[in-house]
């Protein structure tokens, strides 16, 4: 079967080799680590930080002498580091809450040499926001397709409440060329579930009109490149919100 029809729907009952609680550690432990090169090439978050993150945060620096960011689904924390690296570069004052719920990924991020300005965590997003926890800037990376079609409304809703200004969760987009693009790109990450996930991560994510009518008010899909989406609600809107002026 060629990869358009494969990709033709959502395969939602596909579940990733890492995700098991009885997968290999050492293959896992690998995983974790070739993902912070894999997301270093292929992620955009460079881009997401210059264009978004970045002008957020130094606007909250601003307001109260520290911009707060969360980060949903750490993984290893490849992506906290690199924010913190570029925040600490550009000279932004940034305080990164960076959690996930399974613990194998909480012991490879905190087994890493950790930046000051970024604190792990076991915490559950959705009960933060229950919680009226608020942060400047939420983001996540690749936790999206994870999450069936209520769980992504439920999870985008939570982001709204957690977030003073900036959300942004950026994922991967089922594209006919996703599947054979990945094969050739990811043929040197080897004895990881790198290969493995990716085709299956591919399969289950979703594309931007099957997330739209998920989306709360202010939110929006954006496809970024061929194969990737962002899922934004910007910093104007949340303004309206603080004022009271939206609800």
């Amino acid at each position: 079967m060629s990869a358009g029809p494969l990709l033709r729907r959502r395969a939602e009952t596909l579940r990733e080799r890492m995700d098991e609680p009885d997968c290999d550690p050492t293959t896992l432990d690998r995983t974790y680590r070739q993902f912070a090169v894999l997301n270093q090439l292929l992620s955009g978050w460079h881009r997401a930080w210059t264009r978004r993150l970045r002008p957020a945060a130094r606007a909250a620096a601003g307001r109260h002498g520290v911009a707060e960011l969360l980060d949903v689904g750490c993984g290893g924390g490849d992506l906290a580091r690199r924010l913190a690296a570029w925040a600490a570069r550009d000279d932004v004052p940034l305080r990164i809450v960076a959690i996930d719920p399974d613990p194998r990924a909480l012991a490879f991020a905190r087994r890493r040499a950790v930046p000051p300005s970024v604190t792990f965590g076991d915490d559950d997003a959705l009960e933060l926001a229950a919680a009226g926890a608020r942060f400047d800037i939420v983001v996540s990376n690749h936790v999206l397709h994870h999450l069936d079609e209520p769980q992504v409304a439920t999870f985008l809703r939570a982001s709204d409440r957690l977030a003073r200004t900036t959300v942004l969760h950026a994922d991967l987009r089922r594209t006919p060329l996703a599947l054979p693009a990945f094969a050739l790109f990811s043929l040197p990450f080897r004895g990881s579930y790198i290969r493995e996930d990716g085709f299956r991560s591919i399969r289950r994510s979703y594309v931007p009109a099957e997330l739209r009518p998920h989306l709360p008010p202010g939110f929006e899909a954006l496809p970024v490149g061929r194969f990737r989406q962002w899922i934004v609600r910007d910093a104007q809107r949340a303004g309206r919100i603080e004022r009271g002026s939206v609800g």
